[in-house]
């Protein structure tokens, strides 16, 4: 697996376009997460549907046309630095193919930021415009607006990111060893429910795959390591971090269905990395090379997640 194109890190005074291509956005967050960005100096921009919801289906910030119109605009805008999720729930996989990509291909790489139900969109970015993204908090997100650890790792990466070359794990090793591989991954149910569509990439083969959920039962779980498994998606992967499992089963389960299932790929395995739908959550970029040191609880990038 190849490393992917490193936009460039932010600069003070940078636009900053915020959209909403999953679930549907309460005001008030939004305009938390605005404040925090211009405290940083940013110029956020915000998409015009980002407020919207759904007629019928208000798990949906808006219709699938306007939330794909809202992000192609703002990628494609050459006065936009970088383009940052406002929220997850879901809604990704239906606008994606909406997407022209190759005017998104035409308009350069920039800064793209998300997780949780963008775990979709970090995959089609990969393997469409073969660029590094961000998984991290999102701009009307909880965590981002309350969390001055999440804040600031965040800011370190977008404008130091050679300050936080290395991520620490508050756990240990499941499988101890060293990997190298470039980063992937995201939120596993969003992994295993992009197996076979156009813009998935065919394996994991040489990849520091990274996992987390939120709110989803063992057997669930089980079903989405196994899908993924008998795909042969696993095959060739070089190690793996797991992060946060908020509102799943207790954590021993889970730590038991995963040398369970992934114990047998023969590679490290560790826990406790402090991304996803976690308090605090750190912000770790997909495209990067790395090094994960199982026993050390360290993963060190080749270079800064932005150029």
């Amino acid at each position: 697996m190849k490393a992917l194109v490193r936009p460039r890190r932010l600069a003070p005074g940078a636009r900053v376009a915020v959209v909403a291509p999953s679930g549907p956005v309460p005001e008030e967050r939004l305009q938390a997460g605005l404040d925090i960005l211009r405290g940083w100096d940013l110029e956020p921009v915000v998409a015009p549907h980002v407020l919207d919801r759904h007629g019928t289906f208000d798990y949906l910030a808006g219709t699938d046309a306007d939330r794909a119109a809202d992000l192609q605009a703002a990628w494609c805008d050459p006065s936009v630095d970088a383009v940052l999720c406002a929220r997850g729930g879901y809604g990704v996989q239906r606008m994606t193919e909406l997407l022209d990509w190759d005017a998104l291909l035409a308009a350069g790489p920039k800064v793209f930021l998300g997780f949780s139900d963008i775990t979709a969109l970090h995959e089609a970015f990969a393997t469409r415009l073969g660029l590094v993204t961000l998984h991290g908090p999102m701009a009307a997100g909880i965590d981002f607006i309350k969390n001055a650890r999440a804040q600031e790792h965040l800011r370190a990466t977008l404008f130091e990111p050679e300050s936080v070359r290395t991520l620490t794990s508050s756990g240990g090793a499941l499988v101890p060893g060293r990997a190298r591989g470039v980063l992937l991954g995201g939120c596993l149910s969003l992994l295993a429910a992009d197996l076979g569509t156009p813009h998935a990439r065919p394996s994991a083969r040489g990849g520091l795959l990274c996992l987390e959920d939120v709110n989803e039962e063992t057997y669930r779980l089980d079903r989405y390591l196994t899908q993924l498994l008998r795909a042969g998606w696993l095959d060739g992967v070089t190690g793996v971090l797991l992060g946060s499992w908020e509102r799943c089963d207790p954590y021993d389960r889970i730590r038991a269905l995963v040398l369970d299932r992934l114990g047998g790929l023969g590679v490290p395995i560790a826990e406790e990395f402090g991304f996803g739908h976690c308090e605090g959550a750190l912000t770790v970029p997909f495209g990067v090379p790395a090094e994960l040191d199982a026993e050390a609880g360290t993963l060190t990038l080749d270079v800064p997640a932005l150029a």
